[in-house]
């Protein structure tokens, strides 16, 4: 299941509310449960409510989550993310642009930092250029949530590089315009994602998969060439698999805008990458048919495959995927409390 940010946390802290959201895909039958876009510290807040992971507290309450998942059988993921320049914003059910910072939010504005002093849009905060000291402190920031996540028995992680987020900013020409050894050439727009993973990778330990999500190409000058190199380079430094989305660096996700788009649109990414680079790839984006995933799978255009929305519409989908592919037909793989009921009603003549 792919991250999917629920904006129902306090102070980062998560609430009943990702309980039962999460529990639901494990009992649904998921792999692997990767939990939404979570802070590495307060200044990467997107908006009100994200969760996050950067404090200790934090830890408890998604060792409780990830527990219940393990208890499924499935395993557990997280995300880690800053918003960099795209921080301070409304939640998406309350619409699409900045907080207004002259009416008080809980805990207190945020200060918002970028690569550059380049808003987002057109009237979002200006953000204030990072030092190379913040630089650091956002790296330490990264490695100590990796920390909290191992500690609270997280079996994957994942770097959000994506969707316009800090470590995507960095990577852009047109977010990234310092002069420093962070910006400029494709090597120093790079260095700031690759210094992020080998600091988690000193946290993180070997054994346990580690992801990097990548927009494999923007609306504002990074190539799928781009994401091949960089894929190689975060290959080198531990890094299992590559995870291809799109967009987002100067305009919404395109899953998250109301254009109409071609189911596994973004598959193209994931197969290119991997063919170019031999890296492990995670196929994402408007994935909704149980025979779609499995031709992804079978004709070698990724490695995994990610559900998003379509999970949302229907948790259980892995279960129905496996009935409608033929492969536990018994039920077998749901919960017994749940299989048990469904397999006698089959035996009994029903046909679904």
């Amino acid at each position: 299941m792919s991250p999917m940010a629920q904006y129902s946390a306090k102070d980062g802290e998560v609430t009943d509310w990702h309980f039962a959201h999460f529990a639901k895909f494990a009992m649904g039958g998921a792999g692997l449960v990767c939990m939404e876009a979570t802070k590495v510290e307060r200044r990467g807040l997107g908006t009100v409510g994200d969760q996050g992971l950067w404090k200790d507290e934090h830890i408890a309450g998604v060792k409780r989550i990830v527990d219940f998942i393990h208890a499924q059988t499935a395993k557990a993921g997280i995300q880690l993310n800053h918003a960099g320049r795209k921080a301070g914003t409304l939640k998406p059910a309350e619409g699409f642009g900045p907080l207004d910072r002259s009416v008080e939010v809980e805990g207190g504005h945020w200060e918002v930092i970028g690569p550059s002093v380049v808003p987002y849009l057109e009237g979002w905060p200006l953000p204030r250029e990072m030092t190379l000291q913040d630089i650091e402190e956002v790296i330490e920031s990264f490695g100590q949530a990796a920390r909290r996540a191992h500690e609270a028995g997280i079996d994957v992680l994942e770097l959000h590089g994506a969707h316009g987020y800090l470590i995507h900013q960095f990577l852009s020409p047109s977010a990234n315009i310092r002069t420093d050894r962070y910006g400029g050439s494709l090597e120093n727009r790079m260095r700031f994602a690759l210094e992020v993973t080998e600091r988690v990778r000193q946290s993180w330990p070997d054994g346990k998969p580690l992801f990097f999500r990548i927009s494999a190409q923007d609306e504002s000058g990074w190539r799928l060439e781009d994401s091949i190199v960089l894929a190689r380079a975060l290959a080198a430094r531990g890094v299992d698999a590559i995870d291809c989305s799109s967009g987002g660096i100067n305009v919404r996700s395109p899953t998250a805008g109301a254009s109409r788009l071609k189911l596994g649109f973004q598959v193209p990414y994931a197969e290119a990458i991997r063919r170019e680079t031999s890296v492990p790839t995670i196929a994402v984006g408007l994935i909704v048919l149980p025979e779609q995933a499995e031709a992804i799978i079978r004709n070698d255009q990724a490695d995994l495959v990610a559900i998003g929305r379509e999970m949302l519409y229907n948790p259980f989908w892995a279960h129905h995927a496996a009935m409608a592919l033929g492969a536990d037909p018994e039920f077998r793989n749901m919960p017994p409390q749940i299989g048990w009921w469904l397999n006698r009603r089959a035996k009994s003549g029903y046909q679904q």
